[in-house]
């Protein structure tokens, strides 16, 4: 069942962009998933409700999966017709070549993730509850999470484009 392993992979993903953006829990994952893939959906769909009740996945509490499943579309290279067809009949439906590219099918994607941001206030109390304790590096790292929950806000920005961003140095 390599769905469990595909769904541990999406988690871990999701898991670190909420990480790095702050986030309080993820609220919904959306994937595509191409037939292509031989992934089945209810076998994703039992590998997340599994995953989800370890402990290093407790942000995902309450989180939904929706998935997408993409159809297979490939293009003739003989005649250059478009089509559709399910995963064992790849022939040519217009000259009957066997000379085929898959363009769509394939799809194993993220396109998105909705989190829930810490507000601006609940981090400024925790800010000064960390600084009345001497806790100085925590304290540090609220003021960090309160200026990307801004950032974030403030450009609407989603939580796995700050991270690719982030991660390109941009």
């Amino acid at each position: 069942m390599h769905e469990l392993g595909i769904m541990t992979g999406v988690l871990d993903t999701a898991k670190t962009a909420a990480q790095e953006a702050g986030a309080l829990a993820v609220m919904r994952i959306d994937l595509r998933v191409g037939e292509m893939t031989e992934c089945i959906r209810d076998a994703l769909d039992f590998a997340f409700e599994a995953l989800v009740d370890l402990p290093e996945y407790r942000l995902f509490k309450d989180c939904d999966l929706v998935i997408t499943m993409v159809q297979p579309k490939s293009k003739c290279l003989e005649c250059g017709a478009e089509y559709t067809h399910d995963r064992f009949h790849m022939l040519c439906p217009e000259c009957g070549s066997f000379a085929t590219e898959l363009l769509e099918g394939r799809e194993l994607e993220i396109d998105s993730i909705e989190v829930d941001l810490p507000d601006e206030d609940e981090v400024a109390e925790a800010q000064a509850a960390a600084e009345a304790c001497g806790a100085k590096e925590t304290a540090e790292k609220l003021a960090a999470l309160a200026e990307l929950a801004r950032e974030i806000k403030d450009d609407e920005l989603d939580p796995l484009d700050w991270l690719y961003r982030n991660e390109q140095g941009e």
